[in-house]
């Protein structure tokens, strides 16, 4: 397998890339804000059904900011990643073989070699390529031809790696 493509010097490519990147590390804080909203919501509203009075109205409430804040966190982390990162945009492109990714960023290389990668994360756009428990690059299928993209799966499914998000 050869899969080669390029990734033009698109300012909201890096932005894109970015927010694929936080959007899954970062959804553990929606999780536990809803958890924390809810628990809020529902406590303040046991106090008032039973009348446990007005002593821990301030705890319901102060757990239910923080459940909303904690909720606004990762679309906030994302919003910024995609401000930020225009100034990043530069001409690159990937060549991936049966036993690499090579990626191109400017006159930066850098290679994985597959049996390195632990497994890739299936999310729209992006097939996020993990080496151990970190995020490692991300390879973007809008820029591939339909064929590269189903060869490119199948080879990821067949050696167990490829998981969706």
């Amino acid at each position: 397998m050869r899969i080669r493509f390029d990734v033009p010097a698109d300012p909201d490519y890096p932005g894109k890339a970015a927010a694929a990147l936080s959007r899954v590390r970062l959804a553990k804080y929606g999780y536990i804000g809803a958890a924390l909203a809810a628990t809020g919501v529902a406590a303040f509203v046991a106090a008032r059904e039973y009348g446990w009075g007005e002593q821990f109205s301030l705890l319901w409430m102060s757990l239910v900011t923080a459940g909303v804040l904690s909720m606004l966190y990762g679309p906030w982390v994302r919003s910024r990643a995609r401000r930020r990162s225009g100034e990043y945009a530069v001409d690159g492109g990937y060549d991936i073989t049966d036993d690499t990714i090579t990626m191109r960023s400017g006159t930066e290389f850098g290679d994985i070699a597959w049996d390195r990668v632990s497994k890739v994360l299936d999310t729209p756009g992006f097939w996020i390529v993990y080496v151990g428990r970190m995020p490692a690059t991300v390879i973007p299928r809008e820029l591939m031809s339909a064929d590269d993209v189903e060869t490119l799966r199948d080879f990821m499914v067949n050696r167990g790696l490829l998981q969706t998000g």
